[in-house]
């Protein structure tokens, strides 16, 4: 059961990922909190577990919805080299903070910041021109930073904050897409290795367990997401722009309400 469970979220979490650039960590995180729950982890580190295997999962769904969307030149990788020194110093910080906070914390905080953000994608917006040409570089190494410190410290993938970033940049929400989906991978490997390394003492953890990260949730879940990754980058290219961030809100409405009331 609980590797069906797995199976069926990568499968959703890449469809996700490869539609919405959000790493597919809004829907990971939360499944994996209740599969570890049901598995009788510890309770003292079976969030930061859910928040370092989704890290680890999206490493190879990023890759994957990646690729899709560069072979239809949508991955702006001009802003993502800007942004990179900050990605990475801040996945580091991402994850240091979160193994200083309870579970539950991790779980409130996490549903305000997704209900928040949800809020903001379904309220009317008006169309900017582009403005990433003129904004010095300098600008970008502080938003990689914002970036990577939230998606590590929640495990919920990098589009969650630089979908809106890119998108008040004036960016196609297609290309938007596509270099937050780039994103995601830096973010999920500098907090997979650091999960891995806060990890290593601790003697809560259970059998198969890397750090902070759970190997057969992550085999299992990459399997199903990998492949379901490229479906939903391909699909991105087919559905309107108001639709795709119609989506977004909802997905991150749903993990929000999860992390908050149930």
């Amino acid at each position: 059961m609980i590797i069906a469970t797995y199976l069926l979220a990568g499968a959703f979490a890449g469809l996700i990922a490869g539609l919405l650039g959000v790493g597919g960590g809004i829907i990971i995180v939360p499944v994996l909190v209740l599969s570890f729950e049901a598995q009788g982890f510890h309770i003292d580190v079976l969030t930061h577990m859910a928040i370092a295997t989704s890290l680890a999962c999206i490493v190879f769904t990023s890759i994957s919805s990646t690729i899709s969307h560069n072979s239809r030149q949508s991955v702006d990788w001009r802003i993502l080299k800007r942004m990179v020194p900050g990605i990475i110093v801040g996945g580091i910080l991402g994850v240091s903070t979160a193994v200083q906070l309870s579970g539950h914390l991790l779980r409130q905080l996490v549903g305000v910041f997704a209900v928040l953000i949800a809020i903001k994608m379904v309220l009317p917006s008006t169309s900017v021109p582009s403005v990433t040409g003129r904004l010095p570089k300098r600008v970008f190494v502080p938003a990689g930073l914002f970036i990577g410190w939230v998606s590590a410290l929640f495990g919920i993938g990098g589009g969650t904050v630089s979908v809106p970033f890119f998108n008040a940049l004036g960016m196609s929400m297609q290309r938007v897409v596509g270099t937050a989906a780039a994103c995601g991978f830096p973010i999920a490997l500098v907090g997979m290795i650091t999960n891995i390394y806060a990890g290593l003492d601790n003697t809560d953890l259970p059998e198969n367990s890397l750090g902070f990260v759970y190997l057969p949730a992550v085999l299992t879940l990459s399997i199903a997401s990998v492949i379901l990754a490229r479906v939903g980058a391909k699909r991105a290219h087919e559905i309107p722009a108001q639709t795709l961030r119609r989506l977004f809100s909802i997905c991150l409405f749903i993990v929000g309400a999860k992390f908050l009331f149930f």
